[in-house]
């Protein structure tokens, strides 16, 4: 069975009734979430039950060790997670099996963040606990729980390989929501090519998150990176020490303020004076139905109202009253890093698994946090939580503190605090003790924190689904609610604000996974083997393509074949062999080279972009410079340090054509889907000035070139069609260079996906077809299914490329339209002219 409906509107009892009811009888359940946060706080809510027939425990990487017997041999109601299930319930099975003879339920729990990668490893990890259920001789039902996703029957069938009934009716009462689409002004900096550079969605949200907390609105902000969520965070503060600085400088009051709030400081305290995000709005705001607040001057900014609400003169702002949940469909994601980004000189832009986009301050774009994943479903269930520097608590204080302590009403939340730090969090803002919270998307799923009146999206969060999922966090006491969605300076966001028709009243995207992908597929069964020797009788459990993929293992020496089965004979742990978050190969430990202390990991194919040496890295706070990446000792060293500019990584690609496995004629071309090689190689990074953007140069780097088998879409144009553009003055290689850049910034609308999920190459001759070809790719080994959904929706998808660069108001492209972060070759050429013409002819027909 599938729950597919909207926030708060009652699946937890829905499954929590029957649930409870087998613990009663004597039965076990297995609970399955995408992160340490929302098990948490399930936790809670079961507690607070007091049925002491009940014994509930979460068994994840923060159960301390001594307690994960007593849950094996005693708990009736298990919350884990996907990484656990993977890396320890099932391979130790023999352990469980009390508790697997049992077993009357397996939740699956916000299931929609199972998309892609990470989808399909979920869907083999579901597959080999049918498996040893089946050992034990229990059958449980999967009772899956979604936000509205589109097919939601289907979906929860690939995802578990069983029939499915959905529910999908949502009668439960509601508030309105105000739903605000705010595109941040254009400001003086320039770019690339001179192209005009737009206020950055996380300077827009931390002065938003600052009005919002002045005014006692409880305010939660979703930053798209970690890095991102604390650079809200202590711009905010920031804001708010000026303010209270103001305050307490010309208006004194008692020292008895509205809220309690903590005398401790949180982990992102900072010297007032320090300002990531400095560049203010254009324009005069005018106050809105929020409480008017002094103003406070700066000695480098405009004086400004301190207190404008998000709903003012912004022209780009659009109105959807009483907003109920649209039905709608991740991880984050998920989720992680970036194996495969590559890119071709002046024609290609990079993929990754699950980089997040690089978040980006006034100054311009800046590299993620290496040490931890986006796509925020937390640190690898399996690993102890890092060291935290978090001195943040919840001491009895006065009731109404004065206003110097304004500030520590902002904190950040992500993953990379201790356990104990992040329930703190959590406690805090449920009970107003915190009124404002910059975080990744770890709090998008379901976590109760009821009594929140506004919610900020700082960037489109990659699906209508985790768009209304994040909405849908505030008002979820039935009270009316204000959600502002804040365009990044990004083609799809662009368009989003200029189009608000592809938002609301449209139905969700389809989760789009590929258990079959043999990739994915070949380490889950080795796993399944070394759980339970393989038979015959087992293949149909994992799919059509078993039987291809077992001789395949078998020839590379991985499974050993007999009469009885398939066996796994290697003294490795064969769970290793399927990293269901990152992208493969051991993790790069970051180390400060002057003390030895371990800062944390980044996956081996993402620190090529994220530590190589140079780079500018972020750590709970503490910025460091990269001394040394070493690949082979598996190590990067850092020194602490505070420069004045930020870092990004720059390649080029190659690709070539392995196998067409789908044609059909598009306009004068052909639209293709296949099989590619991608070859990639980091060549430099750019230095960019922090408060002006200002390009600081171009440092050359030494590493290797990876290479990525996986699955693309490409169109081509004969030369019968690309003639008369030419004779026209039009720019061939850059019409093609900026159509394949605008199409990759469109695709994740059509195909539940990430941009950093994602590549392409463009050319104006490719070897393989002899003709003008544009590829984008899946950035992931073997494909993800984001580019075969591309070819299935071509028309939809390029029409919109089209519309987005044609609505675009710069001259010759910009990162509104054209320009992309990822590319390799300075954005260079680019022809905005030439890629609606290159468009309207391969959509001629149409």
């Amino acid at each position: 069975m599938i729950i597919s409906t909207g926030t708060a509107s009652g699946k937890s009892l829905a499954y929590l009734t029957p649930a409870v009811a087998s613990c009663l009888d004597g039965g076990t359940i297995l609970y399955l979430t995408p992160t340490k946060a929302l098990a948490a706080d399930q936790l809670r809510g079961l507690r607070e039950l007091r049925i002491t027939q009940l014994r509930a425990a979460c068994f994840d990487g923060d159960t301390p060790f001594e307690e994960r017997t007593w849950v094996r041999q005693h708990a009736n109601y298990v919350l884990t997670n996907p990484d656990m299930l993977h890396r320890s319930i099932l391979p130790r099975h023999a352990q469980w099996s009390s508790f697997f003879r049992r077993l009357r339920m397996v939740v699956v729990d916000e299931c929609h963040g199972y998309r892609g990668v990470f989808g399909s490893h979920v869907a083999q990890i579901l597959r080999r606990l049918r498996r040893v259920c089946a050992r034990y001789g229990s059958r449980p039902t999967f009772l899956l729980a979604s936000a509205t996703a589109s097919e939601p029957g289907a979906f929860g069938m690939r995802l578990t390989g069983l029939e499915m009934d959905e529910v999908t009716v949502d009668t439960s009462p509601k508030g309105s929501t105000t739903i605000a689409l705010w595109e941040p002004p254009l400001t003086e900096l320039r770019g690339e090519g001179g192209a005009p550079v737009r206020r950055t969605a996380t300077a827009e949200a931390a002065d938003l998150l600052a009005d919002l907390v002045l005014a006692d609105v409880r305010t939660l902000a979703f930053v798209r990176s970690r890095r991102g969520a604390e650079t809200v965070a202590l711009t905010a503060r920031a804001k708010l020490a000026d303010v209270a600085f103001s305050l307490s400088t010309h208006h004194p009051r008692p020292s008895t303020p509205r809220h309690p709030t903590t005398a401790s400081t949180t982990p992102l305290e900072t010297d007032p004076t320090h300002r990531p995000d400095t560049a203010e709005p254009a324009g005069n705001t005018q106050p809105g139905p929020l409480e008017p607040a002094p103003t406070t001057h700066h000695p480098t900014e405009p004086a400004r109202t301190v207190q404008p609400t998000p709903l003012e003169t912004d022209p780009a702002l659009t109105h959807h009253p009483g907003t109920a949940e649209p039905a709608d469909t991740t991880q984050p994601g998920p989720l992680v890093s970036d194996p495969a980004l590559s890119h071709q000189p002046g024609t290609a832009e990079p993929a990754g698994p699950a980089t997040p986009e690089p978040s980006r301050t006034a100054s311009g774009y800046s590299t993620t946090d290496p040490a931890v994943s986006t796509s925020e479903h937390e640190s690898p269930a399996t690993e102890p939580a890092p060291e935290s520097s978090l001195t943040w608590a919840l001491p009895d204080v006065p009731a109404q503190p004065d206003w110097t302590d304004l500030p520590n009403r902002i904190a950040a939340y992500r993953a990379g605090y201790l356990a104990e730090d992040r329930r703190l969090l959590e406690k805090a803002l449920r009970s107003g003790t915190i009124m404002g919270l910059a975080t990744t998307n770890a709090l998008e799923l379901g976590v109760d924190v009821s009594g929140l009146d506004a919610v900020l999206i700082a960037g489109w969060p990659g699906t209508r689904a985790s768009l209304w999922q994040q909405a849908g966090r505030a008002g979820r006491d039935g009270q009316d609610a204000l959600a502002v969605l804040i365009a990044r300076d990004d083609p799809l966001d662009t368009y989003l604000v200029h189009h608000p028709q592809a938002l609301f009243g449209q139905p969700v995207e389809a989760i789009v996974l590929d258990p079959d992908n043999p990739y994915v597929l070949g380490p889950h069964l080795c796993a399944a083997a070394a759980e339970i020797p393989l038979t015959d009788d087992d293949l149909p459990i994992f799919g059509t393509t078993t039987s291809t993929v077992l001789d395949d293992l078998v020839s590379q020496g991985l499974l050993r074949r007999r009469t009885a089965g398939w066996f796994w004979t290697k003294r490795e742990r064969a769970t290793d062999l399927a990293d269901i978050r990152g992208g493969g190969g051991a993790p790069i430990q970051v180390v400060e080279s002057s003390t030895g202390r371990l800062l944390g990991s980044v996956d081996e194919p993402s620190a090529h972009t994220t530590v190589h040496t140079g780079a500018v890295y972020l750590h709970q706070g503490e910025t460091f410079l990269v001394e040394l990446l070493d690949l082979e000792a598996g190590v990067a060293l850092v020194s602490s340090a505070t420069p004045d500019f930020t870092t990004f990584a720059r390649d080029i690609t190659d690709i070539s054509i392995l196998a067409t496995q789908r044609s059909q004629p598009l306009g004068p071309g052909t639209l293709h889907f296949g099989e590619v090689e991608v070859t990639r190689q980091v060549v430099s990074y750019l230095k960019r000035r922090l408060q002006s953007g200002e390009m600081l140069g171009d440092e050359p780097l030494d590493l290797p070139p990876r290479t990525l088998r996986t699955r693309a879409v490409w169109w081509t144009l004969p030369a019968s069609a690309v003639a008369p553009l030419a004779e026209a003055g039009i720019d061939l290689g850059g019409a093609a260079h900026a159509a394949e850049h605008a199409s990759i910034g469109l695709l994740p609308l059509f195909a539940t996906c990430d941009r950093w999920d994602i590549g392409g190459v463009s050319t104006e001759l490719h070897a393989d077809t002899g003709l003008l070809t544009v590829f984008v790719y899946d950035g992931h080994e073997g494909g993800a299914g984001f580019a075969e959904r591309g070819y299935a929706r071509a028309v939809d998808w390029l029409t919109a490329t089209r519309e987005a660069i044609t609505s675009c108001e710069c001259e010759r492209g910009c990162p509104s339209c054209i320009q992309s972060p990822k590319c390799g070759n300075g954005n260079e050429p680019l022809d905005k002219r030439g890629a609606v013409r290159l468009l309207n002819t391969l959509l001629s027909s149409q």
